[in-house]
């Protein structure tokens, strides 16, 4: 299964948010992924359930460094 990237900027006043859903992987890898993003662009964000959120417009760069993980990126 593909996971998504995009951007995000609704119920957050305007400011654009990047969005990464459908990882199917345990809580423990999402958190070390989530970690290697924000580092990699340089930006905050948080992670729940099956999603990461990175602030800012990040998807481009977010979603070259996936493919170089392994990710399958829709």
């Amino acid at each position: 299964m593909a996971v998504q990237v995009k951007l995000d900027r609704s119920g957050r006043r305007g400011k654009e948010v990047t969005m990464i859903t459908n990882i199917q992987h345990n809580p423990q890898v999402i958190e070390e992924l989530e970690s290697k993003l924000k580092q990699h662009c340089g930006a905050g964000g948080t992670s729940y359930a099956k999603t990461i959120e990175i602030q800012g417009n990040q998807v481009e760069k977010i979603k070259k460094f996936l493919k170089k993980e392994g990710f399958d990126v829709k």
